[in-house]
């Protein structure tokens, strides 16, 4: 597991089995038992705090990453690996968090 996987995760109901990115930076993951992540949603709202995803970038249909969404997770409870984001799309993530954190 590193920072910028795209991998599925089973949140609690009411949601649902989704896409999440991984977010901790990747030399404190293997020392913790919960990770950050940003959930992905097919709900496509074109707003600043919001990584647009499409199939160049792995996923099966276009998407956007929620980063008004970051929450702490179980690391046990994420699944597998479904593509990694390039270098450009986590700039695009850095700057998305700082607009959703008003940094």
């Amino acid at each position: 597991m590193k920072r910028g996987e795209i991998r599925w995760y089973k949140f609690k109901a009411p949601d649902k089995k989704r896409p999440i990115l991984i977010l901790t930076r990747d030399s404190i993951l293997e020392y913790l038992g919960e990770v950050t992540v940003a959930p992905i949603t097919s709900t496509v709202r074109d707003i600043p705090s919001e990584v647009f995803l499409s199939k160049q970038d792995g996923m099966a249909k276009d998407c956007a990453i929620n980063l008004d969404h970051i929450q702490t997770v179980s690391k046990g409870k994420i699944g597998s690996l479904i593509t990694t984001l390039s270098a450009d799309k986590l700039e695009r993530v850095s700057e998305a968090i700082q607009f959703a954190l008003n940094l």
